[in-house]
């Protein structure tokens, strides 16, 4: 994993003082001293991993964590809060913080919050593994592998939505032999069927082992898609 981070604090030796923590924790550490120069860097280097003060002059921790989502919904961003921020601290929680630390902050909880965030990166670069698109001449491919479930949703939606960029007259979902899908996962396959049909979009399903096409029938996917045994016959199809 890419052990980068970017800290972000107004008070010098508070930065300082996590630099010298996190480098012992094998962290190649980018900081600043404030919010605005912090998201100018985050903007610039795209860390996977944030660490900023939450009440700050300028742009405070709250804001940065909201423009540091809209760029790029994958980062995880721990946000330090004082002993009486715990509105601020849920609050960010809310808006999808990995965590929040007090000060002063102790060594115990700095490294919970690291193997949370942690965690949750090598989980999202898994299912970025597991989602993937191909082009192909009339149809876009969006191959899915390894279990869909409720983690795999935004990246799912996001190839969907870059499938749709590309202009094809074809949406193709194809489960490889390593795919199994849970109940979030059929509920999230369900919404992307949906949200394609009131969009007018062609889509279909190819490479669903004989199990899961019984399932897609008793769930009712296969009224909203047709099913094929694979990519080219549901090419083919199209014409």
């Amino acid at each position: 994993m890419e052990k980068r981070v970017l800290l972000i604090d107004d008070e010098k030796p508070t930065l300082n003082m996590f630099r010298l923590m996190l480098a012992a924790y094998g962290y190649q550490v980018l900081t600043a001293e404030g919010g605005d120069t912090g998201f100018d860097i985050f903007a610039a280097e795209r860390p996977p991993l944030v660490i900023t003060d939450i009440k700050m002059p300028g742009m405070d921790g709250i804001e940065l964590l909201k423009r540091v989502k809209d760029l790029d919904h994958r980062t995880e961003v721990i946000v330090v809060t004082g002993h009486g921020d715990m509105d601020l601290a849920i609050e960010a929680l809310n808006l999808d913080a990995t965590d929040f630390i007090n000060k002063p902050v102790h060594r115990q909880a700095l490294e919970l919050a690291l193997k949370r965030a942690e965690e949750r990166i090598a989980l999202a670069r898994g299912k970025e593994e597991e989602i993937s698109l191909q082009d192909r001449e009339t149809a876009a491919v969006i191959s899915l592998k390894g279990n869909i479930n409720s983690h795999s949703e935004p990246f799912l939606f996001a190839a969907y939505d870059k499938a749709l960029d590309l202009g094809r007259p074809l949406l193709v979902l194809h489960f490889d032999d390593s795919a199994s899908v849970n109940g979030a996962g059929i509920a999230i396959l369900t919404q992307l069927l949906l949200r394609a049909r009131d969009k007018g979009r062609r889509l279909a399903i190819s490479g669903v082992s004989e199990n899961f096409r019984k399932v897609f029938e008793i769930v009712g996917i296969t009224k909203l898609v047709k099913l094929h045994d694979s990519v080219e016959e549901a090419m083919a199809d199209l014409h």
